[in-house]
């Protein structure tokens, strides 16, 4: 309310000048959106006119001190009246007009000025009678609002600022606002540059204040805390930035970029002084409307609160999602990806520039290195000032020559890191297994150094230095479950096989050599069968390791492979002596079994002397071996594209065809009868028993009468598999299964009976390892400096990345080279440790020596006359990203050190333990922060206490049971 106001009667002018002024304001003023007009009863302003007009100072007329009583409902309020009408029930005058009545006549006690802005609406400017009127309160204590009016062109700043002074809000207390407009919507009232227009309040809506808690949590969207208790945690206090952060789901990578941005003094400095508020750009379109900036502030705050374990980023991930789809869900990614998204979008929301102006770029054109660079960093800073310009940008130039007409170009450009190689061996060490051609011998490891970028054939020819067998006779496969997951031509990279791989190398005879091509190379696969008693079918599942033979065509058939895979299958694999042969019929139930099952070999491959030999054995005895099992349905061989279509160890055979023939419906009827003269219950039968000799004597009789052949049971069947291992029905009917011109895969089939007795698996899975295993490789160790000295060597673009060259009118792969111009006060290094070609991925695992204090630059810098006020180029080291694992997976931690006691931390994601600077050099180090010397400044804590006993103290008090002794300080880790 505004005070009685008397008039100054020794400045008031006369009367007549009164009216000139007042007459000249009233006609010469325009609306301006935003001025500020007021409104003025009719009655008192006639009166007025009338009283200047009589040109007597003592006229009756005299209108007394300003009275806008008419206009008011009521006099406790002073709410305007509805529906009042402009030049009826009052008039507007301008600010001069009013103030200068004001100053001439007064205005009656307690009555408010009414103060009324110009507003812009749609096509018309108009000064409002009614402003909006809003409710305003606190989060706690939303039952008693305060009822304000603000103008349609006033800014949510205007309002907040009110709120701050009627709400008796301190000073240095962190507020923001929210706009309810029903009773179960609230909207974040975020850019305080919003007029109250633009924003859509309207009158009878509340505006909601909120105070940042201490913890540095929002009252609207406390997070979760890693805390038993809310008590517990309100009475926890630690070393502020001592926070872990919660992986949400292989969310590490973000854990570690944020642990290490949150140790970057600066930048954490300017959000804990809350100077991010008033630089927030909420029309940036290439930002993110500021939302990224407060995310990250909350995120800082709360870290920075001293009063959490550790905070769940949740919201900030969300955040970061929404803006950058590559984050969204929980799939590993980089740290340094997010790192640089990150950068760029606080950068793009905290841009002091506004407006962007368009700037054509100049080539040097011979100009000095020192203007084009001044030229060019002016040029940047007019599109580009925040916060991490400031911090993390510096300047190198780029020289680019074309290698047909040599034209030079030199551009200078600004960079927020520094992504510098690492000097890369061009060969690499594989382990692999040699399998002899010689049964009796065990595979051998072997390590062996071939070229990055090598095939297939420099792996054969490096192992044949070392085994003395020709390169041409040896064939690589990766093996897999069991199976060959690949078999790999000469002329295959190197590239596409991984260091985690089985890969065995096989020694084929020289026959196999034959361009005639009287030799084919057999996959063969071991599997072990698993019958069924429902039905007439087996399950099979694979087993030992697979194993590639050359055999010539004409012995295909299937007593000559049986033969063949006995011979190779030796050493683990022995035959029974004659006490314990077993001897079964050509048409026992049990082989029936198998010949139903669709095998692939044919035995039409038979030649008629082979035949005639056969039924000469005939009638012979049974210890010796004679014919061969009946013969099966032919098959199709599978093509090897399906050869990863099933999962391993789950393969189920069901016969060769979706109807049965007659002889397996017949078969299906016979009793099943097993080799080993056991019931189907599994109890065995007595000799002595009569009921079993006279049984036997009928059944032996009878075979007699149908076969008269007896024979040597066979320790395995043989089948044709597709790659996977597997027999697919329907393969075709008649001739020889296999198709030559692929890689054809065969099966050996065992009964686990038999597999038990002549089967030796722990024989078969012996091997021995040659000496060039004894050799122990040296990791070999880089200089941060080398790195540094690669990343400015001229290079040649590449073919994706062609230069345009002005003078040629064409795209060239120019040579390239980049020195350093000047340096940023936090230098990031990224160490470029993962390697992406289009032929090969991989992860670099040096060692790169990096120092921890006094990281000199200047002999790295180009600009070699330094002036005296140029800050010195030592830098400091303060944070480092870490990856642990390889390509596929890994895990990110963080090194840092605390700005405010100058102790170095480990963070691994919610967990924080104190370490020291011997540690901070690994192999997993993979993004360096460094601060330079003249900005570091002291710490202003002490570091946390080592001494034992402080640290069981604090432990117990924490409800922690561990210390790690004298160079140990409290262990910060979740429950």
């Amino acid at each position: 309310m505004m005070a009685a106001v008397s008039p100054a009667s020794a400045d008031v002018p006369g009367l007549e000048t009164q009216w000139r002024e007042i007459e000249s304001l009233l006609k010469g003023q325009e609306l301006r959106a935003g001025d500020s007009w007021y409104l003025l009863e009719r009655r008192w302003f006639s009166q007025w006119k009338e009283f200047v007009k009589t040109g007597d100072q003592n006229s009756t007329s005299f209108p007394g001190q300003i009275d806008n009583t008419e206009l008011f409902e009521d006099l406790e309020s002073y709410r305007l009246k509805e529906r009042l009408v402009e030049n009826e029930d009052f008039i507007f005058v301008p600010a001069e007009a009013w103030h200068k009545l004001l100053s001439w006549y007064g205005m009656l006690p307690d009555q408010p000025a009414l103060e009324r802005k110009v507003v812009d609406l749609p096509s018309t400017l108009k000064v409002e009678v009614y402003p909006v009127e809003i409710f305003l309160c606190l989060h706690t204590d939303m039952e008693s609002p305060i009822l304000a009016q603000f103008s349609r062109v006033d800014t949510i700043d205007t309002i907040q600022k009110f709120m701050r002074h009627q709400l008796d809000i301190l000073g240095c207390a962190e507020t923001r606002i929210w706009m309810k407009s029903s009773d179960t919507s609230c909207e974040r009232l975020r850019n305080m540059q919003l007029t109250v227009l633009d924003a859509g309040l309207s009158s009878g809506m509340t505006v909601i204040m909120e105070t940042r808690n201490p913890d540095g949590t929002w009252p609207s969207s406390r997070p979760q805390i890693m805390r038993n208790s809310l008590d517990e945690h309100d009475s926890y206090r630690g070393q502020p930035g001592v926070c872990g952060l919660t992986n949400l789901g292989n969310t590490c990578f973000m854990n570690s970029a944020l642990q290490c941005l949150s140790n970057i003094p600066p930048l954490t400095e300017y959000f804990l002084k809350n100077a991010y508020l008033e630089e927030l750009n909420f029309t940036n379109p290439l930002g993110m409307k500021g939302e990224i900036a407060e995310a990250y502030a909350d995120v800082i705050k709360q870290m920075w609160s001293g009063r959490h374990y550790a905070v769940v980023p949740h919201f900030f991930k969300t955040k970061v999602g929404h803006f950058a789809s590559q984050f969204l869900g929980y799939q590993q990614h980089d740290s340094q990806e997010l790192l640089s998204f990150l950068l760029d979008g606080l950068h793009e929301d905290l841009n002091r520039v506004k407006n962007k102006e368009y700037i054509e770029l100049r080539d040097a054109d011979g100009r000095p290195d020192q203007e084009v660079a001044e030229e060019a960093w002016r040029n940047h800073r007019r599109r580009n000032d925040s916060v991490i310009v400031d911090t993390f940008h510096g300047l190198f130039k780029s020289t680019l020559v074309c290698p047909e007409c040599g034209k030079v170009s030199v551009t200078f450009d600004p960079f927020c890191y520094l992504s510098v190689p690492l000097p890369v061996s061009k060969e690499r060490v594989m382990e692999i297994f040699f399998v002899s051609l010689d049964p009796a011998a065990k595979p051998v490891q072997h390590r062996v150094v071939v070229p990055k970028a090598g095939k297939v054939s420099d792996l054969c020819a490096a192992l044949s230095k070392s085994t003395r067998v020709p390169a041409n006779q040896m064939v690589v496969a990766d093996v897999f479950n069991h199976r060959f997951y690949k078999i790999y031509h000469m002329d295959e990279s190197l590239n596409c096989i991984l260091d985690r791989d089985d890969i065995f190398v096989y020694e084929l005879s020289s026959d196999s050599l034959d361009e005639e091509g009287d030799e084919v190379v057999l996959a063969l696969y071991l599997r072990e069968r698993s019958h069924y008693s429902s039905s007439s079918s087996y399950g099979t599942s694979l087993f030992g390791h697979p194993l590639l033979i050359s055999v010539p065509r004409n012995k295909c058939t299937q007593e000559a492979l049986y033969q063949v895979f006995l011979h190779r299958l030796a050493r683990y694999v022995h035959l029974p002596d004659s006490s314990e042969e077993e001897v079964e019929d050509e048409d026992s139930p049990e082989e029936d079994l198998y010949n139903l099952q669709s095998n692939g070999l044919s035995e039409n491959a038979l030649s008629e002397d082979e035949a005639d030999e056969e039924n000469e054995q005939a009638g012979q005895s049974s210890q010796e071996e004679e014919g061969s099992e009946s013969e099966a349905p032919n098959t199709e061989h599978p093509t090897k594209q399906q050869a990863l279509s099933v999962p391993p160890n789950t393969i189920t055979d069901r016969g060769s065809s979706e109807e049965e023939s007659p002889t397996q419906r017949r078969a299906a009827e016979r009793p099943r009868v097993k080799v080993n003269a056991e019931m189907h219950s599994g109890s065995p039968l007595s000799e002595d028993d009569d009921s079993f000799q006279d049984r036997h004597a009928i059944e032996s009789q009878a075979k007699r009468k149908r076969h008269p052949h007896r024979r040597r049971r066979r320790l395995f069947a043989i089948q044709a598999v597709n790659s996977n291992g597997t027999t697919e029905r329907g393969q075709g009917e008649g001739g020889n299964a296999f198709s030559f011109s692929s890689q054809p895969y065969v099966a050996i089939d065992w009964d686990p009976e038999m597999k038990k007795k002549y089967y030796d698996e722990a024989e078969a899975e012996k091997y021995v390892k040659d000496k060039s295993m004894d050799f122990t490789l040296k990791p070999s160790l880089i200089e941060l400096q080398q790195c540094i000295e690669l990343f400015t060597t001229v290079e040649v673009l590449e073919e994706e990345n062609p230069w345009y060259c002005p003078t040629c009118k064409k795209h060239q792969l120019a040579t390239k080279k980049l020195d350093l111009w000047s340096l940023p006060e936090v230098l990031i290094i990224h160490l470029k440790r993962f390697s992406y070609t289009k032929y090969a991925r991989e992860k670099l695992d040096t060692i790169v020596e990096f120092p921890i204090r006094d990281l000199d630059f200047s002999r790295y810098l180009l600009k070699k006359t330094v002036p005296q006020d140029e800050p010195p180029s030592r830098y400091d080291l303060i944070a480092v990203s870490n990856h642990y694992g390889g390509l596929r997976d890994g895990h990110y931690t963080t090194f840092a050190r605390n700005k405010d006691s100058g102790q170095w931390y480990y963070f691994d994601d919610s967990k924080v333990t104190c370490t020291t600077e011997d540690r901070i050099v690994t192999s997993a180090a993979y993004v360096l922060f460094y601060q330079r010397q003249d900005k570091i400044s002291k710490p202003a804590l002490s570091k946390p206490s080592t001494s034992t006993s402080d640290f069981m103290k604090e432990a117990s008090f924490y409800g922690k049971e561990e210390a790690d002794g004298e160079d140990s300080c409290p262990s910060m880790e979740t429950d």
